[in-house]
């Protein structure tokens, strides 16, 4: 269900589409979407990973730069990253050991829109 105004986004992983929680009543489908969306991004260290690989250089982070920023070990990050990237919000992609990260702008932008 999209708002009459806002153009449609690409579809990522076939689960993006605009939705504004004033614009008109949810469905289930859409409700039960935006949820897992919103549990991903529902954790402090997640907020803080989704800042640190916005903040990096050339828009991606390795696991191995943001352990010590967020002072948790890589198997935990890993985790957490693992989240993000299954809800959408972070792509990765596989370097030799280690794993880079960058953020999905449209699965940001449906966060930053749902309530306008």
């Amino acid at each position: 269900m999209t708002s009459r105004n806002a153009p449609e986004l690409p579809m990522i992983a076939d689960e993006c589409v605009r939705v504004s929680l004033i614009a008109e009543p949810l469905g289930r489908p859409e409700a039960a979407r935006l949820a897992k969306l919103l549990k991903a991004v529902a954790d402090p260290a997640r907020l803080q990973l989704l800042s640190l690989v916005h903040a990096a250089a050339e828009g991606e982070a390795c696991v191995c730069d943001l352990t010590e920023p967020l002072g948790l070990s890589q198997p935990t990050v890993s985790h957490h990253l693992k989240i993000l990237a299954e809800a959408g919000m972070l792509t990765r992609e596989r370097r030799g050991t280690w794993v880079y990260y960058r953020l999905v702008p449209e699965r940001w932008s449906e966060l930053r829109d749902l309530f306008g």
